[in-house]
């Protein structure tokens, strides 16, 4: 089993670069799902409340076998829970769900509504001990560095939008700056683009005898981009945690980032997508 290499968080606390998600998957397919990434050697699992198969998640962890000390489990608060006081009852339910009696790491999931009063919840299950490491996701640089500048304990990670396609480049070396990790969400910007037919992407696979998935994980986390793919299927599953046995030449790494056209799958700056998240019932 390849060695995954850990990033480390401002809280001391080391996360995997690698992590498996289950976003849209069915209660069935996350339990499986979730079971199979442990067996591949995936330690680090990400879920969310807003993704509905947290208990499922929580079974697949029990099932495993794996000491709990070596796994990573992050989730995620929802809208309906932004308050100081609901975002107790909104991480005391996951970790119910979960079946566990801390989570690594807890995001806030959305940039809107009272995020502020959201975090100071977040901040009080960080010293209570229940949340281990807390961060955001899909957070712009002027939000990141505004919570960042009020909040008495600062993010851990932003977890935002991160593929060939729309790199995160400026958003990347602001975290760096603030000392955040930078997690990218659908790798693969699901399937959008042709991604898996790109030429370049394509002709670095066949020099490492890699898949189109391969190279782009293995570009991730060697810019120091922490991953999380996801997959229902078992010999992908296996077959994105095989990224540690060759490495990318700056070239390489530059034919690569000539491909960054800025391409959102979801703009969190368009009206008509807060409306969206504020409509969604849970």
């Amino acid at each position: 089993m390849s060695e995954v290499p850990n990033v480390t968080l401002n809280t001391g606390a080391e996360m995997p670069i690698i992590g498996f998600g289950v976003f849209q998957m069915s209660n069935d397919e996350a339990e499986a799902s979730v079971l199979e990434a442990i067996k591949a050697g995936y330690r680090s699992i990400d879920t969310a409340t807003s993704y509905g198969n947290e208990e499922a998640v929580g079974r697949a962890i029990a099932r495993s076998g794996v000491p709990r000390e070596e796994l990573f489990i992050t989730s995620k608060l929802w809208l309906a829970d932004y308050s100081e006081t609901k975002a107790k009852e909104g991480y005391e339910r996951s970790l119910g769900k979960l079946g566990l009696e801390y989570l690594d790491l807890y995001l806030l999931h959305q940039p809107f509504g009272d995020a502020f009063g959201a975090w100071r919840g977040l901040e009080a299950g960080y010293d209570e001990g229940k949340l281990k490491a807390i961060g955001i996701s899909n957070f712009n640089t002027v939000q990141t560095y505004d919570l960042n500048f009020n909040a008495r304990i600062k993010p851990a990670v932003n977890q935002i939008e991160t593929n060939p396609f729309n790199q995160q480049v400026d958003a990347h070396e602001q975290l760096k700056e603030l000392g955040i990790v930078h997690e990218g969400w659908a790798p693969f910007a699901e399937g959008q683009h042709d991604i898996f037919k790109n030429e370049i992407l394509g002709s670095i696979g066949e020099k490492y005898r890699k898949s189109i998935a391969q190279v782009i994980l293995r570009w991730d986390i060697q810019r120091g981009v922490v991953s999380i793919p996801k997959s229902t299927d078992p010999i992908r599953i296996k077959e994105n945690f095989d990224i540690f046995d060759f490495e990318l030449t700056d070239d390489e790494m530059k034919q690569i980032a000539g491909l960054d056209q800025k391409l959102k799958m979801v703009d969190h700056n368009d009206p008509a997508f807060l409306k969206f998240l504020y409509d969604r019932t849970l």
